[in-house]
């Protein structure tokens, strides 16, 4: 969906803060989800397209069927986003076997309003970028079920249509919308350099007030 051009572009950017930056100015509403929303197996950036899952409660036995037919039938280098209401928080949405497929298919990563369970196997085996909201032994199945995939799907204070740019780091995870994606990058890259000589500035003059009077930003 976006040329390469535009993916290490956004991976180029020195941290979600600039590109959340950007977005304020660009787009004048929140683009980044909660901050309990965190990276649990490593320290990787990931940038791709958003495939969304939701899913609600359900009394049946039933296993997360959009989620795994997203993850094999999703294009390479998508982000598999999943969420639902409030109580997803208390169990895992996504474990060792899901992020098996997604591996297998080449996927981004995955950004969860949920939980997470088999850490250590992800560690281990696949080393696989998974934001998730919370960490739970608890399994889905019985509890919940998906209802959809690739409809507009809400975390906090954000709406992720399907195809809008997900960019997650040690920062946080933000949300470009896809016709925003182009003006939010020359943005967010003049932050970046704008913020580098900034800093050099500080550095050099001994004065934080210095720095800030040159260029205005904190």
């Amino acid at each position: 969906m976006f040329s390469k051009d535009i993916i290490e572009g956004y991976r180029s950017i020195f941290s979600t803060a600039s590109i959340a930056d950007a977005c304020d100015q660009i787009i004048g509403e929140t683009t980044f989800l909660p901050f309990e929303i965190k990276n649990r197996i490593n320290d990787k950036k990931i940038v791709g397209p958003a495939v969304t899952i939701l899913e609600d409660i359900a009394e049946e036995n039933l296993p997360p069927q959009h989620a795994l037919d997203a993850i094999d039938e999703s294009e390479e280098g998508s982000v598999i986003v999943i969420s639902g209401c409030a109580a997803l928080e208390t169990v895992a949405v996504w474990g060792g076997l899901m992020t098996a497929g997604a591996v297998a298919n080449k996927h981004e990563g995955a950004v969860l309003n949920g939980g997470l369970r088999d850490l250590a196997e992800i560690r281990r085996d696949y080393d696989f970028p998974v934001y998730a909201k919370t960490v739970s032994p608890g399994t889905t199945l019985g509890r919940f079920k998906t209802v959809s995939s690739n409809k507009p799907v809400t975390i906090g204070e954000v709406t992720i249509y399907p195809g809008d740019l997900i960019i997650g780091d040690i920062d946080g995870v933000v949300c470009v919308p896809k016709d925003k994606v182009l003006d939010v990058l020359e943005v967010a890259k003049s932050i970046d350099d704008r913020e580098l000589e900034q800093a050099r500035l500080i550095i050099q003059s001994g004065s934080l007030r210095e720095g800030l009077a040159k260029y205005g930003r904190i």
